[in-house]
């Protein structure tokens, strides 16, 4: 039987345990376990012992546990079959996760369901060499960083999407709103995934919650900032909101000339719409200006005692509404506001 005088780590740096090819030893056999590495050695399917960092001959007087390996000596060279499996014990922080499909959940503040995404990542590194060779790798010549991600995957996501919902839901977080949360919730989610981790002989280095989205096409998400943006610009213009809805309307009518029979109509709501704008605008100015707490701008020429509209100095009728803006002094001709009771030039009475 062909012996092995010499045993050494060879493999990728995403490995976690690799099995060493032959089992194969003797007396003399060199094991060398590089820095941040141990190496586990198993007999019919037990882990006997584990050798830390360093150049390891195998003889009884340096490692005991051979004795219970060896039972007899031969010509000085005794030949035993054992397996060893190196662990590499580096520490990996970049473990990615996510959920594959959204969460859904109801949002405490408006009361709809909304599909939640989370997406983060972990580090680990193996703390119990003999504990994590036994339970994950002791049949297989490799296991590597992807078998230890796929193995936690949902033990991870079940915990992760429990607790994201207890958050929302418990601390009443607005989904749209859960970004400044991220920080807490890492942490606690951290520790609740630590003891499931260690359980195996892995330590859990740190885990971060990266993101708690929604999809941005989903059609209640669409809906919902829709509603949201109406409520913002309605804060903001306060009064004036009404106003620029009315203008926004007849912007869409002056813009929609239609076809056919139907240009007449468009080109006459269009011209009705344009004598407006300028009206609306102005008004919508004042309000807004108003509800910041700026002064308004003065008004110029005649103001519709009906709609409150400006019109050109001189207008005898409000091109919003149509309503009169000037009556006659039946005396001398002159003509005065409309209400007016007396005239401003000669002062007799306007019926």
């Amino acid at each position: 039987m062909a012996t092995i005088d010499r045993v050494k780590y060879d493999g990728s740096a995403n490995i976690l345990v690799w099995k060493f090819p032959t089992q194969d030893l003797s007396w003399g056999t060199q094991v060398i376990v590089n820095q941040a590495q141990e190496a586990v050695f198993f007999k019919g399917g037990q882990a006997q012992d584990v050798l830390g960092p360093g150049t390891h001959t195998l003889k009884t007087a340096n490692i005991p546990f051979l004795r219970g390996l060896i039972e007899a000596p031969f010509g000085g060279n005794t030949p035993f079959a054992a397996e060893i499996y190196f662990v590499n014990k580096a520490t990996h922080l970049d473990v990615k996760w996510g959920t594959k499909t959204p969460i859904p959940i109801e949002d405490p503040k408006f009361n709809v369901f909304l599909p939640v995404r989370a997406f983060g990542q972990f580090g680990v590194q193996v703390a119990d060499s003999r504990a994590f060779v036994t339970q994950f790798s002791a049949t297989l010549p490799e296991f590597t960083l992807d078998g230890l991600e796929d193995y936690f995957r949902g033990a991870l996501l079940a915990r992760a999407k429990d607790y994201i919902a207890e958050t929302i839901v418990n601390k009443k977080i607005n989904v749209l709103e859960i970004s400044a949360h991220l920080e807490e919730m890492s942490s606690a989610m951290g520790a609740k995934l630590s003891g499931d981790f260690s359980a195996y002989g892995v330590r859990l280095v740190n885990f971060f919650l990266d993101s708690v989205d929604v999809p941005t096409d989903d059609e209640t998400v669409v809906r919902l900032k829709k509603a949201l943006a109406d409520r913002a610009e309605f804060d903001i213009l306060g009064n004036a909101y009404n106003t620029k809805r009315t203008f926004d309307t007849l912007e869409k009518a002056a813009g929609n000339e239609g076809g056919g029979a139907g240009i007449g109509m468009g080109l006459g709501a269009g011209l009705g719409a344009g004598a407006g704008i300028g009206n609306l605008m102005s008004g919508l100015v004042g309000q807004a200006a108003a509800g910041t707490g700026k002064p308004a701008p003065a008004p110029t020429g005649l103001v519709c005692p009906a709609c409150r509209a400006q019109n050109p100095a001189g207008a005898r009728f409000c091109s919003a509404c149509g309503k009169p803006l000037q009556s006659i002094c039946p005396k001398c001709g002159v003509p005065a506001e409309a209400g007016a009771r007396f005239c401003p030039s000669c002062g007799a009475k306007i019926a």
